[in-house]
């Protein structure tokens, strides 16, 4: 630590993304804060029976809390929890429902996988994390149609949105057959590379509702054009990604059977 550093006391909001054991009674967890990107902070003596906040640091928990550490990123990077108020805990609406407790976990992944530099503000992906978790809790729309939503929204965040409205190579307007997902999505007949999938309509035009919020459209889709959609959105996520995420393939998706 450099000569004459002393850890600063400040305050943010934050989406808890995951949280780890540390020795007998502490705990790690994953922040991704509103004005201050991921962060790694320590909680001392939450896992003991007696702790004030360990509650509320749980993970799809959106809270306010007090750091110990540099905001800038001068010495450890690993921040101290010194205080803790709890905004919404979206993970107790969650944890008793498999299906939306497994899209979270999902949700809560790809924020950390799309914030590889720590203390990087990243606020429109902060906000998004924080609206799909409190979607998910709501429960008015189904979960994997918010996973999807939230996928779509984050990777046109990350600058990776896939081309829907237009071919992804020459630009051609126009909702066409074919989706490459190494081209960067739908693609006309003269750009259609081999092994191109074929989405039906419904699909394309689902992946346009989620991207824009059409709900209308969203709810009222069939299964198989959800399970589509989703097999879409997943490759072109994890292509760019360039490793899978080890949550999505976890996302129960039996509620599209209902």
């Amino acid at each position: 630590m450099p000569a004459g550093y002393r850890r600063q006391l400040y305050r943010d909001d934050a989406v808890v993304l995951r949280a780890q054991k540390l020795g007998e009674s502490d705990r790690i967890v994953t922040l991704l804060t509103r004005r201050h990107g991921r962060l790694r902070a320590v909680a001392r003596g939450v896992r003991r029976t007696g702790s004030r906040f360990g509650a509320r640091l749980e993970p799809f928990g959106h809270i306010d809390l007090q750091l110990a550490g540099s905001p800038e990123g001068v010495g450890s990077s690993l921040h101290s929890v010194s205080q803790v108020e709890a905004v919404t805990l979206f993970g107790k609406n969650l944890l008793t429902d498999y299906p939306r407790y497994t899209a979270a976990s999902a949700i809560c992944e790809t924020a950390e996988r799309l914030t590889p530099v720590e203390r990087e503000p990243s606020l429109r992906l902060f906000q998004l994390t924080l609206g799909a978790l409190k979607a998910l809790a709501v429960g008015e729309h189904a979960g994997t149609l918010v996973l999807d939503a939230y996928l779509l929204r984050a990777m046109a965040v990350a600058g990776w949105a896939p081309a829907i409205t237009e071919c992804a190579v020459c630009g051609t307007t126009g909702r066409h057959g074919a989706f490459s997902v190494p081209a960067g999505g739908s693609v006309c007949p003269d750009c259609r590379p081999p092994g191109a999938a074929h989405p039906s309509p419904d699909t394309l035009g689902l992946m346009v509702a989620l991207t824009t919020g059409d709900w209308t459209v969203a709810d009222s889709s069939a299964p198989s054009t959800r399970r589509e959609c989703s097999g879409l959105v997943a490759a072109h996520l994890q292509w760019h990604m360039e490793r899978a995420l080890r949550s999505l393939p976890l996302v129960d998706r039996r509620e599209l059977n209902s």
